[in-house]
């Protein structure tokens, strides 16, 4: 059985021989673990680890497409940078980590309408060649492959940040609906473009951060007021061409879940653990209705030692297997400190475990 093979039976909850495999990594671990020798020169994670799926990120949704990105200020360690979205950002220069939030001009519906007729679906917007090479690499190696990129709310906050945009959420959510509106049709617009000249891919990958730790960044009456109508827009396209659809959240969104698969949803991945999480819980609950993809704690994985790695896996996979509707992951990215062959531990064991 193939890659694409399996994740399109699991998506379907129907019988395959073992749970999928997928995962992602920081990328001082591809440095690391190269170095170190295990991985080749230009290897890929998917190849080298034998991974069911890939992804390839496609669009560029910065506001100012022509803006060239400015150095604010430099140190040793930082730089800091206004780029497109009129955001003042800095970001750590020896690793990989979410960049601090320094300013937005975006502030409230004004500053907005400021930029908003920027969002258009020009071309320039779309990486068609690395589509192409990605889609095709994939299907030579017989793995399910899936466009991802960010859905309304991770565009958003790009834009105003976040604390702008869950006070507009509170004091004046017309706006936000309409910040939502317009992300989620330039994002359709876009893969109307890029699927008439390249292909569909088997699915869509949408990242979402919607929570962090213990709870959700709205309320379930925010979400499904600002937030859903637009994912349903998106999901409802890619489901019109038969297209699944895997949404990722880190953080809490357990109370978000509901709505999230009235939406339409798929899969439901990263499961946070350390934000509150609950793979066994969600698996129970919802297990009839959606797939799974994470919620193995990666702080296990951090620890290098089997004995803890294999007891968390022992206290999961046995029951998420069941109903042919999960895949391998852990609850975050790997960083460089867990050790390659703690990783390989971990996938040894967790597939086998997979088995049916």
């Amino acid at each position: 059985m193939t890659g694409k093979e399996r994740m399109i039976k699991i998506l379907e909850h129907e019988p395959v021989d073992r749970i999928g495999l997928y995962e992602h990594f920081w990328g001082d671990t591809y440095k690391t673990w190269h170095s170190q020798g295990y991985l080749k020169d230009g290897e890929s994670f998917e190849d080298h680890f034998g991974f069911d799926m890939s992804e390839f990120w496609a669009f560029n949704l910065v506001a100012d497409l022509d803006f060239v990105r400015q150095t604010v200020a430099e140190t040793e360690d930082t730089i800091t940078y206004l780029d497109g979205n009129g955001a003042t950002l800095r970001r750590h220069k020896k690793h990989d980590a979410t960049p601090e939030h320094i300013k937005f001009n975006v502030t409230d519906r004004e500053d907005w309408e400021k930029i908003k007729p920027l969002l258009t679906p020009d071309p320039r917007r779309i990486n068609f060649e690395g589509y192409r090479n990605a889609k095709r690499a994939a299907e030579k190696a017989g793995r399910f492959f899936v466009l991802s990129g960010v859905n309304v709310f991770e565009s958003i906050h790009p834009v105003c940040g976040h604390e702008n945009m869950l006070v507009g959420m509170a004091l004046d959510p017309d706006w936000v609906s309409d910040m939502a509106e317009t992300y989620a049709k330039l994002i359709v617009e876009l893969q109307k473009i890029l699927f008439e000249k390249e292909g569909y891919p088997d699915g869509i990958w949408y990242y979402e951060d919607m929570g962090y730790k213990g709870s959700p960044f709205m309320s379930p009456q925010m979400y499904d007021e600002m937030i859903k109508p637009w994912h349903k827009y998106t999901i409802d396209y890619a489901k019109s061409h038969n297209m699944p659809v895997i949404m990722h959240s880190c953080g809490f969104v357990e109370p978000l879940v509901p709505g999230i698969i009235e939406a339409g949803i798929d899969c439901l991945q990263v499961i946070e653990i350390k934000a509150g999480m609950d793979l066994l819980k969600l698996h129970k609950l919802y297990g009839d209705k959606i797939c799974f993809m994470g919620g193995i704690d990666v702080r296990t994985l951090y620890s290098n030692d089997k004995e803890i790695i294999l007891r968390e896996l022992e206290s999961k996979i046995p029951t998420v297997k069941q109903g042919f509707n999960y895949v391998l992951h852990s609850d975050h990215s790997i960083p460089k400190t867990v050790d390659y062959d703690s990783y390989c531990y971990f996938i040894e064991k967790g597939l086998e475990l997979g088995k049916y």
